[in-house]
């Protein structure tokens, strides 16, 4: 059984990461940290959670919780992961679902966060798409888990760039649930801002953009670049990303399917729709899937790819929770298997 810690666990991740886990076969959650809840019962706070998860809030004890938990999952803003990674290191293993360990190059990660990471280096950690590192997640002691944008994106971009079919240079369109906004109130989340209103916001100047820029650069083997525009929409949950490559020659659509029928062909959350089928948020709705589709533009030589997840799920939580069922040898989809809510 594996023992639990979640710091930050009254935002919308930390929630998703207690909906999981409380029915997790080989999982057990003993630490629950939250400074604004501190010593209520989690249930209280969210009643959603009645007979599934009575744990106790408490406040951040990183001797205690080293002490008690197998991994520790951080669902906290940027900075915290790292001294909470650099103290209890060697004593129990961390699942960062913020941006503390997504990067190659600290100097990057400084100029678009916060944090203050003086020996990043020194920290081994492992960029957390399952799809594409599993092997090296599994001896990790310390998880980056990815964004939820930059997961949709990579995804579903992955198989053309190392293919070389496609040009390296991208154009990603994004849209976004409000859940994707994060749970403290602000004026892009308010109701009235959000219903029956669509927005473009961070154009061009989005954190998430170098992440994405990290990752297909080393899965195209050179320098990528992308435009990356996001967008929120009046829905709760779920994430579109619309790709724009220019296809380097003229191809099929049907040799564009094989290609991502084999890349994926082992991924359990990965589903590839045939040519001529579109996905769409609610076909993953509550569920750790993606789903790629895609088109070609044969007047524009144009291939159009289209990734959806849950951006609570696939996005955050329940792909962190696919990182720890790696790192302790439990099989993938425990506590993950899913069908997606419909309607």
């Amino acid at each position: 059984m594996v023992r639990v810690g979640i710091f930050g666990a009254t935002g919308f991740t930390g929630i998703e990461l207690i909906r999981i886990l409380s029915k997790h076969k080989d999982a057990k959650i003993v630490y629950l940290s939250s400074q604004r809840y501190n010593s209520r019962v989690i249930s209280d706070v969210y009643p959603s959670l009645e007979g599934f998860c009575e744990n106790k809030l408490e406040d951040m004890d990183l001797e205690k919780a080293a002490s008690v938990c197998d991994v520790l999952f951080i669902a906290l803003p940027s900075g915290y992961a790292y001294e909470i990674a650099s103290k209890t290191l060697r004593k129990v293993k961390v699942i960062d679902l913020g941006a503390d360990f997504r990067f190659d190059d600290y100097s990057i990660y400084k100029e678009w966060y916060t944090g203050n990471c003086d020996e990043y280096d020194k920290i081994e950690r492992v960029y957390g798409l399952p799809e594409l590192y599993r092997e090296t997640i599994k001896k990790a002691p310390i998880i980056g888990n990815p964004g939820c944008y930059p997961t949709s994106a990579i995804l579903g971009l992955a198989p053309a760039l190392k293919s070389g079919i496609v040009e390296h240079n991208v154009i990603i369109d994004s849209k976004s649930g409000v859940s994707g906004a994060g749970h403290s109130p602000n004026q892009i989340n308010m109701y009235v801002e959000c219903n029956n209103n669509i927005r473009a916001y961070n154009v061009a100047k989005h954190r998430h953009r170098p992440e994405i820029e990290q990752e297909l650069t080393k899965i195209a083997g050179q320098n990528t670049r992308v435009i990356f525009t996001p967008h929120l929409t009046p829905m709760t949950r779920g994430i579109l990303s619309t790709m724009y490559c220019n296809l380097k020659k003229e191809t099929r659509i049907e040799d564009v399917y094989d290609i991502y029928k084999d890349f994926y062909k082992d991924e359990y959350f990965v589903k590839v729709l045939k040519p001529g089928n579109y996905p769409a948020t609610k076909n993953v709705y509550d569920s750790n899937f993606c789903q790629i589709g895609f088109e070609i533009d044969k007047h524009a030589n144009t291939l159009i790819i289209m990734s959806v997840i849950d951006n609570l799920i696939k996005g955050a939580s329940g792909q962190a929770v696919q990182n720890m069922n790696i790192m302790f040898g439990l099989p993938e989809n425990t506590g993950l298997d899913m069908v997606p809510t419909i309607p």
